[in-house]
């Protein structure tokens, strides 16, 4: 496991004048952030430079007398003028497996022994730290980290942060210490209130919150969360157990009523060994990209409050707690050019090209933009050094720019002015444009993902023969494949063997059950698992023709907003639906018949009876047995079929999680995810035994 996976990691100072150069980085990246401001480093370059010239120091230990690198914050923060109840430090940092073994080996030495108390592992939250005052339950003071001895009063934050209460059920007093964050929804939604304001894009989470703490005159609130990681008592009282362990601390906050790490999802665990720790370590760090907020690291440290009290604490962080690193999933990087794209629906996508960086263990050159009024809202230009996020298998997104290192001159990203496919007029009625052909601007794509496995599932019609079919004029819409001759689909194919092989493929299409033909026609929003969920409810391809906008409504997943939209392009393509019923192509949704009448799923979107009736199934890896050759939309209409609900990731509500060994033998992040909740793990072989009757 790597904290930094750029090439910053291998920086290597080479003269006393670069080392004052770096550690003049060092102090503006801190002072930037503890003044609100966005940080000229992403958390990766800070980390590989911050290393560069600890080694540095550690080479020329008579050249740095005054080093701030032993302060909090490298001496950057603000001092405040509210003096702490007792030392408030950072963490010490290590980015590996060895690492963390010289750290324990290090405690065990300020010890004497080996650590009798165990160890706890947490995640470290990527936010800013805060000590809380409560006094008789009610909260009167809320206090930065600062310099670590003082900080500054941010008691204005009160009532807009979830997850520390006003008033606790009894009235306890004690300091509560922890992180106050933006979690992504929080995130996505203070970048929307920023822009309304007029205000610049936030840099990234972590930023924003430290700006939001210390912004006391804005005409808006803005809503963050907050989780304790530790606890003291105050003025003299005893609130907290006495000489106990850190779990039992946090048992005691969350009893008062303060959430704390050990509520995440990502939890509290509580290790007997250094090497059980190394694994709770690897298991957050699996369920990283499902959390609903950022993590950099994991927390390991000694759970026995003696043995803390033992180790001691150092100018800058306690010796018995230690932040294992994780890999960077936020980098920042240069935004060069904008392409547009134009999807099978006649969406225009908007694609990033940036300056390769590394993230998360891959090359990051290419990243996702949502639509032009998301382009306006971060404010984004071309030149811009831009925030970039990617965790696990998440396609990496752009999340704004850092307004303060816009170089002179930079445009704002350009709009198209006309369809980048066939030149043709915008729809801009939506915040997601679409070329005013619709899916008729985009038919080769669309063709395509028709004839694909998981719709259609048409053998042998790859791209080279979708696009002879369309230049010779023989297909101008879905419904002309069924259509076609056989002798027509020779001169295609080139071969009459291979012919025939499609104008079989193709009389077995027009047997696909309804939600592979409704999924067929492109309309916005109606993807495989909503074409599922429309024609379990409504069963038949005339049902949902004469729905009107309010009666989807019943279908789970179809908004006020999406609704009239699949209302107006259904009715759009009727000449396509009758082309499509004259050819004989089936129009029911087969497993309808089974259901009962009048007994449709709870959410309409499948059968109440089954044996998945009411349960949630999540799947991973590749199928074996029985289930041999099942994608992963196989799998979950399968899922559907047995009348269960398909699940992208594991969390409390999941019943079932179907996984496939590994090649490695390493469990997935699903797998953990599922250990950690106490979720039922199946095989493939086991799970094809429970829906035996609805294989085929």
């Amino acid at each position: 496991m790597t904290a930094i996976p750029a090439a910053e990691a291998h920086l290597v100072l080479s003269s006393p004048a670069a080392y004052e150069a770096a550690i003049d980085r060092l102090r503006a990246a801190s002072g930037a952030y503890y003044a609100g401001e966005n940080s000229p480093l992403d958390d990766a370059s800070y980390d590989a430079l911050r290393l560069a010239v600890l080694a540095w120091e550690a080479a020329h230990p008579g050249e740095v007398p005054e080093s701030p690198t032993g302060l909090v914050a490298d001496g950057a923060a603000p001092e405040g003028d509210v003096a702490h109840t007792t030392r408030l430090l950072s963490l010490d940092n290590v980015f590996g497996p060895e690492q963390l073994l010289a750290w324990d080996a290090s405690l065990r030495r300020r010890l004497g022994r080996e650590v009798a108390g165990g160890y706890t592992v947490e995640p470290k939250l990527d936010g800013a730290a805060i000590a809380a005052r409560y006094r008789d339950g009610k909260l009167v003071r809320v206090v930065t980290r600062g310099d670590g001895t003082h900080g500054e009063d941010v008691s204005h934050v009160v009532g807009s942060v979830v997850g520390l209460p006003e008033v606790l059920a009894e009235p306890v007093t004690f300091e509560v210490r922890g992180e106050v964050l933006f979690t992504h929804e929080q995130f996505e939604t203070a970048q929307e209130v920023r822009a309304a304001h007029g205000g610049t894009p936030f840099a990234n989470p972590r930023n924003a919150v430290a700006g939001t703490l210390r912004a006391k005159d804005r005409p808006y609130r803005l809503e963050m969360t907050f989780w304790a990681y530790g606890a003291v008592d105050l003025d003299g009282g005893s609130f907290l157990p006495a000489g106990g362990t850190h779990a039992e601390v946090l048992a005691a906050v969350a009893a008062a009523g303060v959430r704390t790490t050990a509520d995440t999802p990502a939890g509290l665990r509580v290790v007997d060994t250094i090497a059980e720790a190394q694994a709770g370590v690897d298991a957050i760090g699996a369920l990283r990209a499902g959390l609903p907020f950022g993590i950099d690291g994991v927390v390991v440290k000694a759970n026995s409050a003696a043995e803390q009290a033992e180790a001691g604490l150092g100018s800058r962080f306690p010796y018995w707690a230690i932040a294992y690193k994780l890999s960077a999933v936020e980098r920042q990087t240069v935004l060069r050019e904008v392409v547009w794209e134009v999807g099978r629906t006649g969406v225009l996508a908007p694609t990033a090209l940036l300056d390769a960086v590394e993230i998360d263990g891959s090359t990051v050159s290419r990243a996702t933009l949502h639509n032009p009024a998301d382009i306006a809202r971060r404010d984004l230009h071309l030149g811009d050094t831009v925030t970039v996020y990617k965790a696990g298998d998440i396609i990496p997104r752009v999340q704004a720019p850092v307004v303060e290192l816009r170089p002179d001159g930079a445009v704002p990203v350009p709009l198209p002015a006309a369809c980048p496919n066939c030149g043709g007029d915008i729809d801009k009625s939506q915040e997601r444009w679409r070329c005013a052909k619709g899916a008729g601007c985009a038919l080769a794509p669309l063709v395509e993902y028709a004839a694909g496995r998981d719709v259609l599932d048409i053998d042998g019609l790859g791209r080279t023969y979708v696009k002879a079919l369309i230049d010779a004029g023989l297909v101008a819409d879905v419904a002309d494949l069924f259509t076609l001759t056989e002798e027509q689909l020779t001169v295609a194919a080139g071969s009459a063997r291979r012919g025939a092989k499609l104008a079989e493929q193709f009389e077995l299409a027009r047997s696909r059950p309804l939600s592979r033909v409704f999924c067929a026609l492109g309309i916005r929003g109606t993807g495989r698992r909503m074409s599922r969920r429309l024609a379990a409810h409504f069963g038949t391809m005339e049902a949902i023709r004469a729905a009107s906008a309010e009666e989807l409504l019943a279908v789970e997943g179809i908004g006020p907003e999406k609704a009239p939209v699949v209302v107006a392009e259904l009715a759009a393509l009727a000449p396509v639906v009758d082309k499509l019923i004259a050819a004989g192509v089936n129009m029911t949704e087969p497993e309808r018949a089974a259901q009962p009448a009048g007994e449709p799923g709870a959410d309409g979107a499948a059968p109440a009876a089954g044996p998945l009736a009411g349960r949630t199934v999540v799947v991973t890896g590749k199928m074996t047995g029985r289930l041999d050759g099942y994608g992963r939309s196989q799998m979950n209409e399968l899922i559907e079929r047995a009348g269960g609900r398909a699940g992208s990731g594991v969390n409390a509500r999941t019943t079932y999680l179907v996984s496939a060994p590994s090649a490695t033998g390493k469990p997935s992040s699903k797998a953990v995810a599922a250990e950690k909740l106490g979720v039922e793990v199946l095989t493939p072989e086991a799970f094809a035994d429970l829906v035996a009757d609805y294989l085929g």
